[in-house]
This record gives structure tokens, C-alpha cells and sequence, in this order.
């Protein structure tokens, strides 16, 4: 699931179509995983769960921002933070600074910062959703609206921080659920019915305001839980896959170097434009062009950098690793 969802982001980042974003809402699956496998880490050792995400996380960002940050500043930056900014480049405690070029790359370093603060977060939410399940999973949206409304009075960088974190808290929370069994013992018709309503609630919102789903955060949270709740309640058997050596081989590729993959796969896509642009192109098959070149660059990265995922794993580093 892991896998289909970060094929699904650089998909959605290359043709970036809404139903892609309705038929598989990669993002708070991708939350709902990472609630799941951190609550079962929280029960082993609260303080090396943390630590052992953080390890593992943040390295891959330090070699992006060893690249970017240099680059920003012989190219010029105009308005360049001072240098306590600078440093949400080595721990992203909300999106790290960037210059109008580098935006496309830095854009997407909200789920990292989204990421970072449900981890920091996670035994005392976990404390609580023990403590009162339902609530902990409502308390999100019901906060959401609630912040949407109120003035923000820490800047608009804090500001974005804390509408992605009420946006997929629930999704972190729901793989708590996942992990701690509560899910199965919900009957799989009621699941079904309940999320068919709220999905089709944030459908409705969205096309009566002639918007794409994650503009607006209060729809786009109510559809991630229902369609999440709907993924971890059935938790579809996936064995068969090892039984195809070369279908294995692509899922363990893409586990083992989705950090990097999501960080750098943006500045392949930027990069594929000009690059794309100095090749022979037949008839109308341009975005062919630009989409091969794109993923002939995302491969060239992942095979020069994602080792840096295996020393942060402390695993044997691997150029391939299958």
C-alpha cells in the first residue's frame, strides 16, 4: 500500500488530475500506515520509536538540503531568512525555507514536517486514544473548522503547520485503531455505509465550489478518513505479491527508497521540462517525452542518493536494493 501511494504521488505530481486524488487519496493512506507501524513501536519503547523515525527520516532531508540550500544561495536569494530559519533545513519543524525556483521541490516538505510532528506526537496520542477512542479519532475535525475560523496569530508558517497536522491526524489515529484490532471488530456493512456517506459528502463539497478536494482541508480530511477506513478495515491480503519475483522486486525498490523518491521526485519533474524540451518529439507526443525523461531522471537520483536510506536504516548500503 506503501508503494501503490507514493507511485500514486509522483503520478499525480506529473497529470495532476483530481480523479487520481479521488480514486486513491495517497497522502492519508500513507499517514494511516505510519499511525499503524508507530503505535506498534510506541508499545516496544516510546523514546527509540521516536528516535528510530527521526533516524531515519531525516538524513535523506539533509542530503536535499545540502544540494538546494547552496544552490539558493550562489544563484541569489533576494529574501533570505535569517539563518535560525535556515535551520528547519536539519529539522523540519515547519517547511523549511526556499527561494521562488525552488518551490516546487520545497513545496512538498509539508508531509515531512506533518510527518515529524505526528511522530513527536504519537505516545501521547496514543495514551489518549487508549484512554477515549472515538474522541481522539473526532477531535481533529472537530478542530479544524474551529481553527479555519479563529485568527492565527504565530505567522502563516506555524499557521500551515498546524492545518496539515488537524488535516491527517485522524488518519495517523485511525492506524492506531488498525493496530490495536478495534477496526475489525467494527461490522465491515456499517464501515461501508459510513464511509460512502462522508466520501460522497466531500465530493459534493468540493464540485459545488468548483474546487480541487485538497484546497479545501475540511473535505479533503473527511475523505481520507472514509476512504482509509474503508482500506485498513478490509487490510487486503497482499502475500501473492512475493510469489512474483519481479513484482516483489519493484514493491521492496519502492519501500526501501520511498523517503528519497518522494523528496527528489518533484526536481525530476521540473527538470524534465527543459531537458524534454531539446529531444526530437513526433507528432503529439510530448508529454510522453517529458514523462520518460522525468522518470529516466527520478531513476539516476535514486540510484546516486537512496543509499543514504540504507545508512539510516543501518542497513548494508545498496545502489539497488532487491
Amino acid at each position: 500500500m506503501r508503494a501503490a501511494a507514493i507511485v500514486r504521488v509522483v503520478l499525480y505530481h506529473m497529470f495532476p488530475a483530481a480523479w487520481l486524488g479521488l480514486g486513491f487519496p495517497a497522502m492519508g493512506v500513507m499517514f494511516a500506515l505510519g499511525g499503524s507501524l508507530m503505535a506498534r513501536s510506541v508499545d516496544r519503547s516510546p523514546t527509540r520509536a521516536v528516535r528510530g523515525r527521526l533516524r531515519r527520516l531525516l538524513p535523506a532531508l539533509w542530503l536535499l538540503g545540502a544540494v538546494l540550500v547552496p544552490a539558493m544561495l550562489l544563484l541569489g536569494w533576494d529574501d533570505r531568512p535569517g539563518w535560525p530559519a535556515l535551520l528547519l533545513w536539519l529539522l523540519p519543524l515547519a517547511e523549511p525555507p526556499a527561494t521562488q525556483w525552488a518551490e516546487p521541490v520545497s513545496g512538498i516538505l509539508w508531509y515531512l514536517v506533518t510527518y515529524l510532528w505526528l511522530v513527536l506526537l504519537s505516545p501521547l496520542l496514543l495514551k489518549l486514544y487508549r484512554h477515549a477512542r472515538v474522541a481522539t479519532v473526532l477531535a481533529p475535525l472537530v478542530l479544524l473548522p474551529l481553527y479555519q475560523l479563529a485568527p492565527w496569530p504565530f505567522g502563516d508558517r506555524s499557521a500551515s503547520v498546524v492545518e496539515d497536522l488537524l488535516t491527517f491526524a485522524a488518519c495517523w489515529v485511525l492506524g492506531f485503531a488498525h493496530r490495536d484490532g478495534d477496526l475489525r471488530r467494527l461490522p465491515f456493512p456499517l464501515v461501508l455505509a459510513g464511509s460512502a456517506v462522508v466520501t460522497a459528502g466531500a465530493v459534493g463539497w468540493v464540485v459545488r465550489h468548483h474546487v480541487d478536494l485538497p484546497e479545501r482541508p475540511v473535505a479533503y480530511a473527511v475523505y481520507s478518513i472514509g476512504f482509509v477506513l474503508v482500506l485498513l478495515r478490509l487490510t487486503p491480503k497482499l502475500d501473492f505479491l512475493t510469489r512474483h519475483r519481479r513484482a516483489d522486486a519493484a514493491v521492496r525498490l519502492l519501500n526501501s527508497r520511498a523517503v528519497t523518491i518522494y523528496l527528489w521526485h518533484n526536481a525530476a519533474i521540473t527538470l524534465a521540462f527543459p531537458l524534454g524540451d531539446l529531444l526530437p518529439v513526433l507528432g503529439g507526443g510530448a508529454d510522453l517525452v517529458y514523462t520518460a525523461v522525468a522518470l529516466w531522471l527520478l531513476a539516476l537520483i535514486v540510484l546516486h542518493v537512496g543509499w543514504v536510506e540504507d545508512l539510516a536504516a543501518r542497513r548494508r548500503p545498496r545502489l539497488v536494493p532487491t
